[in-house]
């Protein structure tokens, strides 16, 4: 994977595993100036995670808009997660390549205006709507997950409470990203990324507790991918929350 960040970040990053490999971007957080790395970067993409520790600044906003162009000029698929949503809020557009939005309900808020209903088919009929006008899948994170590209919807029931720790999302979006970069259909790769997200944490749950951390999923994930079916004797003991 390459991961475009900020020089000190990018440092730290590459401490991590061998198998990232950092582009170190000048300054303390995105902007116009490092469009000429991060067109470096892209040459090597088949699809783009934009979001996890982003930074609300309005220089990264203007940067973004310039990725995204860059993004749609090279026919790459995008996920857009938490900074990455609030600042594409701002000047949201249906773009002219695969668009998956991941959202939580604060989030789901500053990006569509609208505040989520508590009936379940409520919500699942908003998001279906919001998914048509964007052109995109939205994958709603939730208690129940709501995933829809504007025509079909899924809903998935995995994951738990523990899940709300900050950095579980980030690896939700890791996963869907990775199945994008494979080529899968957009839908699918969100639905699928839920799914198995959900699971590892479910894992989790039932090893150590609410007391998880987001990287205690990762050992997870491959074992959810080799053995679907291994997460149903686990999530009977595992409730789902409010």
């Amino acid at each position: 994977a390459y991961i475009a960040a900020p020089e000190k970040t990018a440092q730290a990053i590459s401490t991590m595993s061998p198998s990232l490999i950092t582009f170190k971007l000048e300054g303390d957080h995105l902007n116009r100036l490092n469009i000429p790395v991060i067109r470096r970067c892209l040459e090597k993409a088949t699809a783009v995670v934009v979001g996890p520790g982003l930074g609300l600044h309005k220089e990264t906003e203007e940067a973004l808009k310039e990725v995204l162009r860059i993004v749609e000029e090279k026919g790459i698929p995008v996920l857009l997660d938490a900074d990455g949503l609030k600042a594409f809020a701002n000047f949201k557009r249906r773009l002219r390549v695969p668009l998956v939005l991941t959202p939580h309900a604060g989030e789901y808020k500053i990006l569509t205006g609208d505040t989520l209903p508590g009936k379940l088919k409520d919500r699942i009929e908003m998001v279906r709507r919001a998914a048509q006008e964007l052109n995109a899948v939205i994958l709603l994170k939730s208690n129940v997950d709501v995933i829809s590209d504007g025509v079909r919807v899924k809903l998935n029931f995995t994951g738990n409470p523990g899940m709300t720790v900050g950095g579980t999302g980030d690896v939700l979006s890791g996963i869907v990203g990775a199945f994008l970069a494979q080529g899968a259909d957009p839908f699918n790769a969100a639905v699928a990324g839920a799914f198995i997200n959900g699971a590892a944490g479910d894992f989790v749950k039932a090893e150590k507790g609410y007391h998880m951390l987001p990287t205690d999923l990762l050992e997870w994930i491959p074992r959810v991918i080799d053995d679907p079916m291994s997460h149903v004797k686990v999530r009977r003991s595992v409730p789902r929350g409010l």
